[in-house]
């Protein structure tokens, strides 16, 4: 008897630990080949973008050539679309740099893109004020009109859809992505709009969708809706008096 109670007063002791669900990223920190992504994928910087990283890398000093390794990935992301492992490989070689570091730098900085994602990479934000102001429809919105759902691809080709965390612009809540261009207090109409606009061929003007000029209050301005006052509004009369001429030196 003794004992049970002793194991009963062990376990009503004990303390109960909760813990949120834990996120993984849908990436992979380790590549694995496929027909498309592999060592042989054909990747050639173009000219243009050659006489680019020839003028970064000459913005650091000799031997630190691999400060450039961000800006040179950018670039050949910019060029298709995405990184493939053969483009790591080249930055590799014209940073003389090892591959491993750009292993690394790409694994780390979720604005790589190491898999094909669309034409137009459409990120919708779901942290909390975007979720707030009802993140939910506009990604639901998101996936029906790019046919395709978060962490795929269209079967055209045309859109791909990840989900991000801040993008910066929690004032202008909800927003959504397409590659560089932000489109800020969007509604389910808006979404479909933009989707439609970029299948054909258009660009839908970036910003704030609801009218409003950037950040500004979306009741209306709050302040400032006076004229300023002039120069010297405020000061002593005695300070606005002009300062007498002084007197010529005797001779």
């Amino acid at each position: 008897m003794l004992s049970i109670k002793g194991v009963f007063r062990k376990i009503t002791l004990t303390r109960g630990v909760s813990s949120t669900m834990k996120l993984c990223s849908e990436e992979l920190n380790v590549h694995r080949d496929s027909e498309d992504n592999n060592a042989k994928t054909p990747f050639e910087f173009t000219e243009a973008n050659m006489t680019r990283i020839a003028a970064l890398v000459q913005n650091y000093p000799e031997g630190a050539e691999r400060a450039a390794l961000g800006a040179c990935l950018d670039i050949a992301q910019r060029q298709i679309g995405w990184v493939p492992i053969s483009a790591m490989h080249k930055v590799a070689e014209i940073l003389s740099v090892p591959r491993m570091r750009v292993y690394e730098w790409a694994t780390f900085y979720t604005m790589n893109k190491r898999r094909f994602r669309g034409k137009f990479n459409v990120k919708v934000c779901i942290t909390t004020p975007c979720m707030l102001r009802g993140s939910d429809s506009i990604l639901s919105a998101v996936e029906q009109a790019t046919c395709c759902c978060v962490g795929s691809v269209s079967a055209d080709g045309l859109f791909g859809v990840d989900t991000v965390q801040c993008q910066g612009a929690c004032v202008n809540a909800p927003m959504i992505v397409v590659d560089d261009d932000y489109y800020e207090d969007v509604d389910v109409c808006d979404v479909y709009n933009i989707i439609q606009t970029l299948r054909c061929g258009g660009i839908p003007p970036a910003g704030p969708q609801n009218g409003r000029f950037a950040s500004e209050p979306a009741c209306g301005l709050t302040s400032l809706q006076q004229c300023p006052p002039p120069p010297g509004w405020g000061l002593q009369q005695a300070l606005l008096m002009p300062c007498p001429c002084p007197t010529a030196p005797r001779s």
